[in-house]
């Protein structure tokens, strides 16, 4: 499960849109609890690195740009806890490619965008063996009760 605020999605819906036609990405700053519920503090916008041909269907995060979202996490007492990224005229489904690159334990959210526009966005979570994601409940909380 994971817990996150109305405006931390609207942020990310918001930048699927601003980088369409090209995916968007960035991660999901936030706590692990003991009982495997993750809270989303604030998402961490980070620009698709990949070559321009191709960002319309696959993005990347440079791993010192992972390392600087890791340290700003780090500095305020949270962890990396997910990614998300928008697919542009696509389904928010992970696709074979999100499946090859993904980690277990973390959240991906994805969010569609469809000729510029918002529309679904889903979480989802790798199985512990890497061989499929499965849905996340995604709990959307008011800043106040998620602590943030």
């Amino acid at each position: 499960m994971l817990e996150i605020t109305p405006e931390q999605i609207k942020s990310i819906r918001s930048h699927g849109e601003q980088d369409y036609p090209h995916e968007c990405c960035g991660l999901l700053i936030g706590t692990f609890d003991a009982d495997g519920r993750k809270v989303s503090h604030e998402i961490y916008p980070i620009s698709n690195a990949r070559e321009e041909e191709a960002k319309r269907n696959r993005f990347l995060i440079r791993p010192e740009e992972l390392l600087r979202g890791e340290r700003y996490a780090s500095s305020k007492g949270l962890d990396v806890i997910g990614f998300y990224h928008s697919h542009p005229d696509h389904p928010a489904v992970p696709s074979g490619y999100d499946l090859d690159h993904a980690w277990p334990t973390y959240s991906y959210i994805i969010v569609s965008v469809r000729d510029g526009r918002a529309a679904d966005v889903l979480s989802w979570e790798m199985e512990t063996d890497r061989s499929r994601f499965n849905p996340e409940l995604l709990v959307q909380l008011s800043p106040e009760l998620a602590g943030v």
